[in-house]
């Protein structure tokens, strides 16, 4: 399994990576930058709990993984 330390470094790093994006596309359909960072920031802060909830979940199935069914 997983150790959560792991699973919460995975999320910060994919929702950097998330947020860079996120700013260039708010300021191409806004044309405001304080305006497509804030929607990037939301859009961010909600996806990583989101992503840590969902990766602590598939954390505990076993199905797949070659592990005995709990």
């Amino acid at each position: 399994m997983e150790s959560k330390s792991r699973s919460v470094v995975k999320a910060v790093l994919w929702t950097l990576l998330g947020f860079v994006m996120m700013i260039g596309v708010g300021y191409a359909s806004t044309g405001s930058l304080a305006l497509g960072s804030g929607m990037a920031f939301v859009n961010s802060a909600l996806g990583l709990i989101c992503y840590v909830i969902y990766e602590r979940v598939w954390a505990r199935i076993s199905w797949g993984t070659g592990r005995r069914d709990r």
